[in-house]
């Protein structure tokens, strides 16, 4: 389970997030949702202990991230999927990430192809297309057989098929009882995705409630949510 709890991060006189509160829990995909700038990214980064907060608190299992043990047995994420070292083989990124985390590289193989990898390991990452970087990003959150998924824009240079097979994923791995956090822009995905939905605007919270309570009758998941980002800054 991730908990968010009153959480507020300031950079200089502005507030990225304000007064955030939000609960995700396991068994579901929950779409994370908000225009650009909403502070979507940064409060994922708070949840991993990549920034700390002005105020607040964001917990794992009941603990900061900061205090997981082997934290990639806990948590994967992808937040983003470029961030790798060009000149280092997909494997060997791989392998790293499973030594620092006490994980047996044994996963790797089978990780590579889940991923649609198979066959790439030995390649440099720097000539890898932006849909195989968001692979390999996959894989490595899922290395460590984690309960809890945070993924920040997990579909970007996916092509259709690779979407489809993503979506496929994260309802199965959802259905295993693991607790999914998805960001995305792609409206028309999130509604066939998503069985939760936290949206967010201006750092603050607008919705958090199941996604057939939160589109209105008549109307699509983008034209509802258009209509309460808007009211939010009437």
């Amino acid at each position: 389970m991730i908990e968010v709890i009153g959480l507020t991060k300031r950079f200089g006189g502005s507030a990225a997030v304000d007064d955030l509160s939000f609960t995700v829990t396991p068994g579901k995909i929950t779409g994370f949702l908000g225009p650009n700038g909403a502070g979507k990214t940064t409060t994922l980064r708070v949840i991993l202990g990549l920034d700390r907060p002005t105020s607040g608190l964001a917990t794992v299992h009941g603990v900061p991230y900061a205090r997981l043990k082997r934290p990639l047995t806990h948590v994967g994420a992808v937040l983003d999927a470029t961030a790798v070292q060009g000149g280092r083989r997909a494997e060997e990124h791989l392998r790293w990430l499973a030594r620092t985390n006490g994980i047996s590289p044994a996963r790797i193989g089978g990780l590579m192809e889940l991923v649609g990898l198979a066959g790439a390991g030995r390649k440099r990452v720097g000539g890898f297309s932006l849909g195989m970087k968001q692979r390999l990003a996959l894989a490595a959150a899922l290395l460590g057989d984690p309960e809890v998924l945070l993924l920040d824009e997990p579909l970007n240079g996916l092509d259709p098929e690779g979407i489809r097979w993503l979506r496929g994923l994260l309802k199965s791995l959802a259905a295993e009882g693991r607790t999914v956090l998805v960001s995305s822009h792609l409206m028309h995905e999130m509604a066939v995705t998503a069985d939760h939905l936290v949206v967010i605007a201006g750092g603050r919270l607008l919705a958090d409630m199941e996604i057939g309570r939160f589109v209105r009758p008549g109307m699509s998941l983008e034209e509802t949510f258009m209509r309460v980002i808007e009211g939010s800054t009437a």
